[in-house]
Formats: C-alpha cells, structure tokens, sequence
C-alpha cells in the first residue's frame, strides 16, 4: 500500500513519564503518525466521508496525550496506533512520539519511540 495520511509535529504537553518530577512538571512531546490505506475512492470522489477523518485523528491523540498518564512514550505509541486501527480502512499505522528535553544527562533535544502496526 502506497497510500498514505500523515500528521506531523502534533504538540502536547503532558504529565508521563516514570520520575515523580516529569509527573509533577511535565514535559512537551511531539506525536506523527502516518495512516496507509486505500486513498483510491476519496481521491476521486472527493467526499469526507470516503477517507480518514484528520480531525478526528487528531483528537484521538489529544485525548490520549492529554487525559491519561503513561510511564513510557512506548506505551503512549502503543496506545495511540491501536486507536487509529480501529478504523477498519487503515491496514497500517506508524506512530512517533518524542519527549522533548528528556531529563536525563547530557545534550540531546528528544527521545523518540517509532513503531508500525499493521491489521490482523
């Protein structure tokens, strides 16, 4: 499938992490997410109703960003790519997450987790 949705740089801040300071202050996290599927019938039909709604992508994150507390970006990703999948029209998903300015030592500007998930 070459068909692709992506959403990049989606910006949250949020409360996860496994330290009781990033629970307590927080920090920024950048998600992507790339949906593959079929874009043959919207792209001809030019209808809403024929492919992935992004708004709704897009608050499916935010809500996960927002309303739960993780330990691990990994199960953040986890999360998120299974939400997305349960649009039975997307047959693979990848998501990123990235904690931005991880406390830990040294100079690096985020950690990121990729993963790929795919129907069935």
């Amino acid at each position: 499938m070459n068909d692709v949705i992506r959403l990049q740089n989606m910006i949250f801040y949020g409360y996860h992490g496994v330290s009781a300071a990033e629970k307590e202050t927080g920090r920024r996290y950048e998600v992507d997410c790339e949906l593959f599927l079929d874009l043959t019938v919207p792209g001809k039909s030019d209808k809403l109703a024929d492919t992935v709604n992004y708004a709704a992508v897009y608050q499916a994150v935010e809500d996960i960003m927002n309303h739960k507390r993780y330990s691990l970006i990994e199960a953040i990703a986890e999360d998120i790519a299974q939400q997305i999948l349960s649009d039975v029209r997307i047959e693979q998903v990848v998501v990123r997450v990235r904690k931005m300015i991880p406390p830990i030592p040294g100079n690096l500007d985020h950690i990121e987790v990729e993963l790929k998930r795919t129907r069935g």
